[in-house]
């Protein structure tokens, strides 16, 4: 009985010392805060170039880096205590991603800690950065410029249904940008003498309400504003879009593989492939004011063919030929 005994105290103290060192290096790994405005459920793939980029690093979760991850899902309003939240935990890095409202919410919540941002729009004019060069402060990272693209995306819609009387444009009046959307989408719709419908959706009743707005005005098209929110909802838009038999464009390739007849913009795994680099970048001893904010060098056409024979569209020779990925 004693041996016994004797042979636990020791297996207790070997187990004590091997989960010592094991214990030490997890409390003196660095932690990245992530935060998004976004799901995990609709962010897998995201993620994924997210690590992709850190280990171009050299960092791998859990083996030298951990990270703590905080999900909106569409909740801007969450932001804030997110952002604080993780401050306190004192983490190495935030990670603010899924567009403007997350780095906001972090930037008002520290001013030190180094912060990777991924956004639609211009850094500079939403407050965040100094300059694209030389963000000075404590935050750099990626512009998609996706927001502004909404002019863009409404002439491709017109040339691919010239003859709409009217177009519905789902718009969140929440996002920060929605209001520049809007100036931008409602001058271009005048330079061509196109009807256009606003419909505001920030919440999922709200989206119904919007759902049904735009089916009494009888919209003939629909476009999709950038929005994180949106993006969130994206099985249910393209979704409402198929019933109604709506020709519609978005901001990613995502919708149009959900679907979606066209989209038009940039990729965003890459963007979140660079917010891991620059993440790790950081993590390694640079600073935010001296890692320029990077910009999308290309914008990318997506036509799902399937869903333009199941509307009776033809697509165009010169469209096809414009695009640089077909689904078919």
């Amino acid at each position: 009985m004693l041996d016994m005994k004797r042979r636990e105290f020791i297996s207790l103290l070997g187990g004590a010392a091997a989960a010592g060192p094991l214990a030490a290096r997890a409390a003196a790994m660095p932690v990245i805060g992530f935060m998004s405005t976004r799901s995990p459920e609709d962010s897998a793939y995201l993620l994924a170039a997210f690590r992709r980029g850190l280990a171009e690093g050299g960092f791998v979760e859990g083996q030298n880096v951990a990270i703590e991850f905080r999900w909106a899902r569409g909740r801007y309003d969450l932001l804030s205590a997110m952002a604080a939240e993780l401050v306190s935990r004192r983490v190495a890095v935030l990670t603010t991603a899924g567009g403007e409202p997350s780095p906001l919410a972090a930037k008002r919540a520290t001013s030190t800690i180094p912060m990777v941002f991924g956004i639609g729009g211009d850094p500079v004019a939403l407050g965040v950065v100094e300059s694209f060069s030389r963000p000075g402060g404590n935050a750099t990272g990626v512009t998609l410029l996706t927001s502004l693209m909404e002019p863009k995306r409404l002439g491709l819609l017109r040339d691919l249904v010239p003859g709409v009387p009217l177009i519905g444009v789902l718009l969140n009046p929440e996002f920060a940008p929605a209001s520049h959307y809007l100036q931008e989408v409602e001058e271009a719709a005048r330079s061509i003498d196109q009807r256009i419908l606003i419909a505001n959706a920030s919440t999922d009743e709200e989206l119904e309400t919007a759902f049904a707005a735009l089916i009494s005005a009888h919209v003939g098209a629909l476009l999709v504003t950038a929005d994180p929110y949106f993006d969130t909802r994206r099985e249910q838009i393209v979704a409402f879009a198929a019933r109604q038999r709506l020709p519609s464009i978005y901001q990613f390739r995502e919708y149009a593989v959900a679907g979606g007849l066209l989209s038009y913009g940039v990729s965003i795994t890459d963007a979140y492939r660079n917010c891991g680099v620059y993440t790790a970048k950081i993590l390694k001893g640079a600073k935010p004011a001296d890692l320029p904010v990077l910009q999308p060098t290309k914008f990318e056409t997506v036509i799902n063919l399937k869903t333009a024979e199941a509307l009776g569209i033809k697509i165009s020779d010169n469209l096809l030929s414009l695009a640089d990925e077909v689904i078919e």
